[in-house]
């Protein structure tokens, strides 16, 4: 194995502090540090990890209108976000500069340029320098997540240099929309980044999928959530933990190369860093006989037009 042509990479398959934005990053930052100690290029989280995913929707009647008690623990949440402009993420940043790692992690984003009430699920890549080069808001939320978070543009969708790959990622249910999915193949991806709240059910399928359809090396981060992860101080911590189970989500992060085949399997009801290395001959290899957006397309016939402006309520002019 060619080394020039390797990567390392850590999957921080991780529960946050539930809703503690603080403690959830100081907890990112030693696991960024581990990874820095491993000599790992790159670490992923989880979907929305810091500060957590909204698990309270399914089990207490999300879309009930009006009702005090999603207005309090929405309220929470709202508080417990990350807003960027106003350094959140410096220390994190930091972190990735000190351990010379970059890093993809999951964001629930209060945006200063929306107003900085509404959330979004945001995908933040921080490159080697500690530097944020993107914040993709996930362009739609999945069923009850609609209820806490607000739909995203295609600002983020962009990829970034890493050695000799070319990486960009999606949160969720957006790697199963083709043509986001298409974005990003056409801008030369060729390791692709899908964060989940959790479970092996998310990955076990579209992880292998998306490697075969883009002959990419693929990486599935999940976060872990058990009940003990919800601090009592929480709004209304007693009826959360009645409805709770022991996981909430399990993991099942994994690696797929880009023949589809496992180079590290989903993983399930354990904490901690997964490492792998990753060869970029693999890609040139697999390329030689289906190429999505080489000579294995027709933008003759059929082309994709993509909106990256970030989109705002005005504009304003002094």
């Amino acid at each position: 194995m060619n080394q020039d042509n390797t990567l390392k990479i850590a999957l921080a398959q991780i529960s946050p502090v539930w809703l503690n934005k603080q403690k959830t990053i100081e907890k990112i930052i030693r696991y960024i540090n581990e990874a820095g100690t491993k000599n790992c290029d790159l670490v992923v989280f989880g979907e929305g990890l810091l500060p957590g995913y909204p698990f309270w929707l399914s089990y207490t009647n999300g879309a009930e209108f009006n009702s005090t008690f999603h207005k309090k623990i929405q309220a929470h949440y709202i508080e417990n976000s990350v807003q960027i402009e106003k350094g959140d993420l410096k220390n994190i940043c930091a972190s990735a500069r000190k351990n010379n790692v970059a890093i993809y992690l999951g964001t629930i984003e209060r945006a200063e340029d929306r107003g900085g009430h509404s959330l979004y699920c945001s995908l933040v890549y921080i490159d080697k320098e500690g530097e944020i080069q993107s914040v993709h808001r996930k362009l739609q939320p999945t069923y009850e997540e609609r209820l806490t978070w607000s739909p995203g543009d295609g600002h983020g969708l962009q990829v970034h240099p890493l050695k000799k790959f070319t990486v960009g990622g999606l949160n969720c249910w957006e790697n199963w929309m083709p043509l986001s999915r298409t974005s990003l193949y056409a801008q030369g991806e060729n390791l692709h980044i899908a964060v989940w709240p959790g479970n092996e059910y998310n990955t076990v399928d579209i992880t292998r999928f998306i490697a075969m359809e883009g002959r990419t090396f693929v990486v599935s981060v999940c976060s872990t959530m058990r009940t003990s992860d919800i601090p009592e101080d929480t709004p209304h911590y007693e009826e959360l933990i009645k409805y709770e189970k022991e996981f909430m989500a399990n993991g099942g992060s994994c690696i797929a190369g880009p023949d589809g085949q496992w180079i590290v399997p989903p993983t399930t009801n354990t904490e901690g860093l997964i490492t792998a290395e990753i060869d970029f001959q693999k890609v040139l290899e697999e390329r030689h006989n289906f190429d999505p957006v080489g000579h294995y397309s027709r933008p003759d016939i059929t082309r994709l037009v993509v909106n990256r402006e970030r989109q705002s309520i005005a504009s304003f002019e002094d």
